[in-house]
């Protein structure tokens, strides 16, 4: 069975198998596994075939590549011309887009396969797995949690390998939180990294594009790809010389006691891997998610402003409920929360001359229940909560990881988040490197038996 980017590659080189023969098993797999976890809205089966017939013709030529021959997956909100795309709703249930997004048409000139299209949360607005037209998202490792949203069929589709690799959006924590839930890598680049362009908004100031793959390699071979910097050379299986930073405040709130067990357990585990502890200090953070709910509930509410005019109808009552709060917001508030962002930018950057990452859960609490409805801690909602952790990084745009820690709570992974500054996702990546070989095979065997 492949498992990675990586090792695909070098079966190709080995000519062990085909493109074609490796697209041809992943959409059999898709047939026969996903009706039960509902990771895909579109399969893409005739494009796929064709696109892998093309990728064998170029390697008989002789031509190679990083991602030639590798069969991907795109997020249901990101544009894909003359292929079905939702963006989970009923709403655009027929859409068709004339052109892809900017990220697909570099992926396809690398010669990528398109397996299909991802499930997701109504256009991306939930942070759960439910979606009510498509099929709710699956969490393949306990169906009675919830797989994390938006992203969620992409990192449900990378859990139970019906895919080597999905790109995602990320408004508060959509490729993270999923990637936790469903113990695989979910980065969200610096802002603007990515293109957004022929992706829907969710909101501009905060929308983030990422990657979703099964290990941190594979994440690096992307974005190597993509940008040609090559990241994996620097890796290595320590971290003697690496500056972790500890936040004083904010991430140490409200937390599940499983949580800062396994939070502390994994940072002991980077400490012995050579890694210096620095706390760093957070105590400028407060009323984190109001702020992002104001900025990104009132560009949502503009975003959809035309299409609710006349589609009102269509709309379930959970987005319905969205925009009428973005109406509610005044002004004020929203310059306001802007300014606390630019705020938030400058001080959380100034931690980065103290450290080389900083390090977080994920989420403040396990993967709750998919139909967990009361508060968790007083006065705080089971969405806010879950993105408590992660959404400070889209307001301040700097790149942030999910991985898996070493062991499940309640049957399921459990995500450890690390942030770097601006344009250094080599640290990110080196870090995570390391912690994943010193720390993961476990439970990565665990999720090769996944279906």
């Amino acid at each position: 069975m492949i498992t990675s980017i990586k090792n695909l590659v070098l079966g190709y080189e080995k000519k062990l198998f085909s493109p074609t023969e490796i697209t041809e098993w992943y959409l059999k797999r898709i047939r026969n596994l996903d009706s039960e976890i509902h990771s895909y809205i579109t399969i893409t089966e005739e494009t796929a075939l064709q696109q892998a017939k093309k990728a064998e013709a170029k390697m008989n030529a002789g031509i190679v590549g990083r991602l030639l021959g590798v069969p991907i997956s795109y997020k249901d909100s990101i544009d894909t011309k003359g292929i079905l795309t939702t963006n989970g709703s009923r709403v655009d249930a027929k859409r068709v887009p004339n052109k892809n997004a900017d990220i697909v048409s570099v992926l396809e000139q690398e010669g990528t396969i398109l397996l299909g299209k991802n499930n997701m949360y109504e256009y991306g607005a939930g942070i759960d797995s439910k979606n009510p037209y498509f099929g709710d998202i699956v969490n393949p490792w306990n169906p009675k949690k919830t797989a994390g949203g938006s992203s969620s069929g992409s990192a449900v589709a990378i859990a139970t390998n019906l895919s080597l690799a999905s790109i995602g959006t990320d408004t508060s924590g959509s490729i993270r939180v999923p990637a936790s839930c469903c113990g695989v890598i979910g980065i969200k680049p610096t802002k603007k990294l990515m293109s957004m362009k022929g992706m829907m908004p969710l909101s501009w100031t905060l929308d983030h594009a990422g990657i979703i793959t099964s290990n941190i390699e594979d994440t690096a071979i992307i974005l190597q790809t993509l940008y040609g910097i090559h990241y994996s050379k620097d890796f290595s299986p320590e971290l003697v010389g690496v500056r972790i930073g500890i936040p004083s405040d904010y991430f140490n709130e409200n937390i599940d006691n499983k949580v800062k067990t396994m939070y502390e357990k994994a940072i002991q585990q980077m400490v012995e891997l050579g890694a210096t502890l620095v706390e760093v200090n957070t105590s400028f953070l407060e009323d984190v998610v109001s702020v992002s709910r104001t900025i990104g509930t009132s560009e949502m509410g503009i975003v959809h402003q035309e299409s609710y005019s006349t589609n009102s109808h269509l709309y379930s009552e959970e987005m319905i409920k969205t925009f009428k709060k973005g109406h509610a917001i005044s002004s004020f508030d929203y310059l306001n929360a802007l300014q606390r962002k630019s705020e938030w930018s400058y001080k959380v950057s100034e931690l980065f001359s103290l450290v080389d990452v900083i390090v977080t859960p994920t989420m403040p609490i396990v993967t709750p229940d998919s139909d967990a409805k009361e508060e968790v801690f007083e006065n705080e909602s089971i969405g806010d909560c879950m993105v408590r952790f992660t959404n400070i990084f889209n307001i301040t745009g700097h790149p942030a990881l999910s991985l898996p820690t070493s062991d499940k709570i309640e049957g399921t992974p459990f995500g450890l988040q690390i942030i770097a500054d601006y344009h250094r996702e080599d640290q990110l990546l080196n870090v995570g490197y390391a912690y994943e070989q010193y720390a993961l095979n476990s439970l990565y065997a665990d999720r090769q038996f996944l279906f």
